[in-house]
């Protein structure tokens, strides 16, 4: 489970959002990035390094540039997880809690 916080994480920012929005047209080079979102270098840098640590974004060196594209497995397995958490389950969590509560 601390790999998914770590996901969560990464997807708690506006411009990685923007970021995964914009390659989802396709794979796209740093400084396309960088010109669609009007942010510095360091900036998408920053943000790229942090969405390929979460396993959400891929990037391959062509010549002097990054080129990005969407780790289409891992975001089929995150919104699996997602399905997953949020169902009636048999190992749920709240099957250990007691039912003994009632509201007044």
């Amino acid at each position: 489970m601390k790999e998914k916080v770590e996901i969560f994480k990464a997807l708690a920012d506006v411009n990685r959002l923007m970021i995964l929005d914009m390659l989802s047209c396709g794979e796209m080079c740093a400084c396309e990035i960088i010109e669609g979102l009007e942010l510095t270098q360091p900036t998408i840098s920053h943000h790229m390094k942090i969405l390929q640590k979460a396993g959400l974004v891929k990037g391959r060196k062509e010549g002097k540039w990054m080129k990005y594209s969407i780790n289409n497995d891992n975001i089929d397995e995150l919104c699996n997880y997602i399905k997953y958490l949020t169902s009636d389950k048999e190992d749920c969590i709240c099957k250990k809690v007691s039912t003994s509560c009632k509201l007044k």
